[in-house]
Parts: C-alpha cells; sequence; structure tokens
C-alpha cells in the first residue's frame, strides 16, 4: 500500500511525455546522436572500366571497377561520408593468394583510384585471403587445413601491399592468431608506422554473410569458417579476442557483425578506451533492403533506428552499406 501511495503521489507531477510532446524537445533530450563523420561504405573493387554491375543479393550495392569506384567515393564523400572500406574481388584465383599483395591487384588499383580522386577520403581496406584463394579460405591451406602461421606473412604483405598504395588503414578480416601483431611489424618495418589497424578483433562464423560472399566471390570451397571465426554462442570469448589485438598493436577494433551482437559491442566498449567499429553486415542490410522493396518497412526509418542501436550499444564506427542515404538523412534531421 505504501508504495502505492507514493507512485500515486509522484504522478500527475512526474509524466515522461512531457519531454517527448515536440520534435524540439525530444531531440533537446536525445542521448544519443548519430553522424555522417561515424559512417564507413564498404565497396566491391573489380577489374576492368566503366564496370558498374548490380549485386543481386545486395539492393543497391554494386561491383564497381576501379574508375567507376573511385566516382561512388566522391560522391559519397560530398554527401558527408568521411570513409570507404574497399574490398578487392580479382578474376583469377591460386592456392596462395598471390593476388592478394600484388602491387597491381585490384584491391591496390582501387586503393590509388580512390585517393587520386578523393585525397582527402579515409581508405580502409578489407585484408583477408578468402576473395584470393582459389579455396576461398582465409588463410592457406596445408593438407586439408587452413594453417595460421604460415599465413601470416602474406596477410603481412597484403596490408604493406596496400599501405604502399596509399591506405590510411588496414583491417584483418582473417581471424588468424597473431595476426595483428605480424601486420604491425610488417607495416613498420617498411616506413608504414602512421597506417592504422582497424582489427576485426570479434568477427563471428555468422549466418549473415551469405549476401557478401555472393558479393566477393569467397564462399569457402570446402568446409566452413567456424575453425578460426567466433562461435555465436560466446561473448566473453570476444572480449579475449580484443585484448590480444589491442595488446598486439590494434588501433582500433571491431565487432562484426553489429545488430545480432549489440551485448557483445556494449562489452568490448566497456573495456577499452580505443574505437569500437561495427559491421553492420550484407545479411542484416539485405533483410531491409528486401523488406523495403515489399513495402513492409520504412527505409529511412529501419536503417536509422538501427544504426542509432548500434551507436548506443557503444560502437564509435559504424560500417554499413546505408552510409550514403543515412548521411543525407542526418544531414536533412533525424527525427
Amino acid at each position: 500500500m505504501e508504495e502505492l501511495t507514493q507512485t500515486t503521489a509522484a504522478f500527475p507531477r512526474a509524466r515522461p511525455r512531457r519531454l517527448r510532446a515536440s520534435a524540439a524537445v525530444r531531440a533537446m533530450v536525445r542521448e544519443t546522436r548519430l553522424s555522417p563523420d561515424q559512417l564507413v561504405l564498404p565497396l566491391f573493387a573489380v577489374p576492368g572500366q566503366g564496370v558498374q554491375e548490380p549485386i543481386a543479393a545486395m539492393p543497391g550495392q554494386f561491383h564497381l571497377s576501379p574508375d567507376r569506384l573511385a566516382d561512388t567515393a566522391a560522391r559519397v564523400h560530398a554527401a558527408g561520408v568521411p570513409a570507404v572500406l574497399l574490398f578487392g574481388v580479382p578474376e583469377e584465383k591460386d592456392e596462395a593468394a598471390s593476388g592478394a599483395h600484388d602491387p597491381s591487384g585490384i584491391a591496390q588499383r582501387a586503393i590509388a583510384a580512390v585517393k587520386d580522386r578523393v585525397p582527402e577520403m579515409v581508405v580502409i581496406t578489407d585484408v583477408c585471403l578468402c576473395a584470393y584463394t582459389d579455396h576461398g579460405h582465409c588463410g592457406l591451406v596445408v593438407d586439408g587445413r587452413v594453417h595460421n602461421d604460415l599465413s601470416l606473412e602474406v596477410l603481412a604483405r597484403t596490408a604493406v601491399s596496400h599501405a604502399d598504395a596509399g591506405a590510411d588503414v588496414v583491417a584483418p578480416s582473417d581471424m588468424m592468431d597473431g595476426r595483428v601483431g605480424a601486420i604491425r611489424a610488417a607495416l613498420d618495418a617498411e616506413g608504414h608506422e602512421d597506417v592504422a589497424i582497424m582489427s576485426y578483433a570479434a568477427k563471428y562464423a555468422s549466418a549473415f554473410y551469405g549476401p557478401f560472399r555472393e558479393a566477393a566471390h569467397s564462399a569457402p570451397g570446402f568446409g566452413d569458417r567456424r575453425g578460426y571465426q567466433m562461435d555465436p554462442a560466446n561473448a566473453r570469448e570476444a572480449l579475449r579476442e580484443v585484448r590480444l589485438d589491442i595488446a598486439e598493436g590494434a588501433d582500433m577494433v571491431m565487432v562484426k557483425p553489429a545488430a545480432a551482437y549489440l551485448d557483445v559491442i556494449t562489452r568490448v566498449r566497456a573495456i577499452t578506451d580505443l574505437p569500437v567499429a561495427a559491421y553492420h553486415v550484407s545479411g542484416e542490410y539485405a533483410a531491409i533492403a528486401a523488406a523495403v522493396e515489399r513495402g513492409w518497412l520504412d527505409e529511412r526509418e529501419a536503417a536509422l533506428e538501427v544504426l542509432t542501436a548500434i551507436h548506443r550499444a557503444g560502437a564509435d564506427i559504424l560500417i554499413t552499406y546505408f552510409a550514403e542515404p543515412a548521411a543525407r538523412w542526418l544531414q536533412e534531421g533525424a527525427r
């Protein structure tokens, strides 16, 4: 009875709705604020000239030749997006992933094209071998097994080649143990001590990567990636991975996927002062895009709500295929 009396006495003086009564007041008391400065747009580079081919599983996304990719980078930078994350999609693959560190490879040409066209654009590059190996795994395969330590040298060479081409940030996504330390040592040895490492520190073996694997032509030819990517059931393990990557020299850490792993983002945010990135991945994007196409969701409302949730969970940097429209919506004024 005492509790009921106290609650009744508080009303009507306590009316939380007063702070929701107008758009101006809602904006003034908003706790989580998105900014275009937080956004990173992933882009897929393919060989050729004048190529812009739709990716069927990812409505609104394209395979782009370096020239068209540079055009896209210029357009999204003008819209307020400060950074792109580049993935190379080569024509030829081999068991040694030799195309990954080829100075004239597709990723390296795309990096150079963007930096030539938009020097102020922050270019982040995915450092992995899956798109370059004929077996589709993220490291070198020996006797049917992904060999961690032999893969490190190739990953480090790939990161250096990206830095040589003009990358500002390299982002190893392979989930090999020790790769951040190997890359940091290689970058420093080659005079790239100013190139930052954004580590895919907590990358899960997720069902939400399907559209990306179609886009990057990187599905494994045998088995799966559960032997090196994280078990979706684990969260404490993510914190160990993050701590290890920080100790090896990571400048930023990433959680991937994002929307299905908000609890992990929050836990990672609690243990580090480093910038935390989160990747709103292809399947998470495609689910919204498909619902929008069917008229089931409003694209702006759904995308901004999800991105706000990711930021609210603790992510500073939002890697998302919605980056360009989100930057425009935010400049127009989010409701």
